[in-house]
């Protein structure tokens, strides 16, 4: 106690520095996930991806990050065990701070498209089991967690595989695919809308607006989202409108005009998916952040602990500043290395990603964006049957997700006993 009360303010320091330069990674590193395959499928340039994604991530952070935040700070790791030596709980969320921020670092210098979620639980998970006991995790939530690694890319890989399969039906494999693609991106576009504004409702503005006292019901947010739809799909149709159709180039590719107007259409998807990654993504930088904040702030580890809106600003800042100075690194690999994206497939992999994070960010899982989003790539290449993917790049990630929990958790107790050591 004596201890906290000693060097409060500078753990402060230390926690926001730390806490940014782990959403720094964020950025860096995650970027490809949300904006990879509207790059790779060439619908969006770098710029315009950096722009969508520094304005929607930071959007989904504030609005929607607070569900897997509390997950991430209090869910991992039994507290009751730190009520005697708080300390080593600031220690410990110092520790995993940097050492994931600092895995991040490495792996975007290598662009390696790893998982902030594997880097942070790994870390949490580290310093815990090594630093204070075994018994310090959570073993069910841990086991919840890795579970949803898994059933996260498989989730993704389906929706985004019955996706594209129902664009290949109504679209690609008619006879008029050009104004079969006018007649139903709408409804995707509405699906799109739909998908951001519920979460938004149902999860994220209760952290917002808490001293509010704001309360909807289910088919409340519902009515609200479908409004929300109605008017993304509004503005979509204008946008299409403006798409005329080029005869001259359909006798090289039969799908050149219809590719143009799923370009549009990835816009809205990109704009979904840094929004679904920004609620998700959030809580690895600002979770540990928060318990810091909250034990120093309080002396004790509290149970109960309140999220401050300027954590999630600081947590959206530095994943938007990540995102502009080295996102472009890890881009390439999920854009263009998995398998051959056209707007098409772009579309169907992005919004099945989309839809899968969001859901986890509903019931506030830290799943892996990386996982989801190479899982929802595949699952738009296995609809094109087996050999449109690059089986070799798929091995190289394979492995970099297996190296990254030990490398977090390496890290994260060297951290540990350094501070441990400093402080005393």
């Amino acid at each position: 106690m004596e201890i906290i009360s000693q060097y409060g303010h500078i753990f402060l320091i230390m926690a926001c520095v730390f806490g940014f330069f782990m959403a720094w990674g964020v950025g860096a590193n995650d970027v490809a996930n949300a904006m990879g395959t509207s790059v790779g499928s060439r619908a969006l340039t770098i710029k315009q991806a950096i722009l969508i994604a520094m304005i929607f991530e930071f959007a989904g952070a504030y609005l929607a990050g607070g569900e897997v935040t509390s997950t991430i700070r209090k869910g991992i790791i039994d507290s009751d065990i730190f009520s005697d030596q708080p300390e080593l709980l600031v220690y410990g969320m110092l520790s995993a701070l940097l050492a994931a921020g600092t895995w991040l670092l490495i792996a975007s210098i290598l662009g390696w498209p790893v998982s902030t979620t594997h880097s942070i639980v790994g870390a949490i998970v580290g310093f815990s089991a090594v630093g204070i006991s075994v018994d310090a995790v959570a073993w069910g939530k841990v086991g919840s967690i890795v579970a949803s690694w898994v059933v996260s890319p498989v989730l993704a890989g389906t929706i985004s595989f019955l996706l594209f399969r129902s664009v290949q039906r109504l679209i690609l494999n008619t006879e008029d695919p050009f104004a079969n693609a006018k007649r139903y991106i709408p409804l995707y576009m509405f699906a799109v809308g739909w998908m951001i504004a519920m979460v938004t409702l149902t999860k994220g503005l209760k952290h917002v607006f808490k001293d509010a006292n704001i309360q909807l019901n289910f088919l409340q947010d519902a009515g609200i989202a479908a409004i929300a739809g109605l008017i993304v799909m509004g503005i979509g149709i204008v946008m299409l409108k403006r798409i005329k159709r080029d005869p001259s180039r359909e006798k090289d590719n039969r799908f050149y005009n219809v590719e143009r107007v799923f370009a549009i259409l990835m816009v809205f998807t990109a704009c979904a998916m840094a929004f679904a990654h920004g609620s998700n993504d959030v809580a690895n930088a600002v979770g540990p952040l928060a318990a810091v904040v909250n034990t120093v702030q309080m002396g004790a580890v509290t149970a109960k602990a309140t999220m401050p809106s300027w954590i999630l600003l600081l947590g959206g800042a530095g994943i938007v500043v990540g995102l502009a100075t080295y996102g472009f690194k890890v881009m390439a690999t999920i854009g263009r290395k998995i398998t051959e994206l056209t707007p098409s497939r772009g579309f169907a992999a992005e919004l099945g990603a989309a839809a899968t994070v969001v859901l986890a960010s509903g019931t506030g899982l830290p799943i892996s964006t990386t996982h989801t989003l190479v899982g929802a790539v595949l699952g738009v290449g296995l609809a094109r049957g087996i050999g449109a993917l690059n089986l070799r790049m798929i091995t190289t990630i394979a492995a970099s997700w297996v190296v990254t929990l030990p490398a977090g958790a390496g890290l994260a107790i060297l951290f540990f006993f350094f501070f441990k050591g400093i402080f005393g």
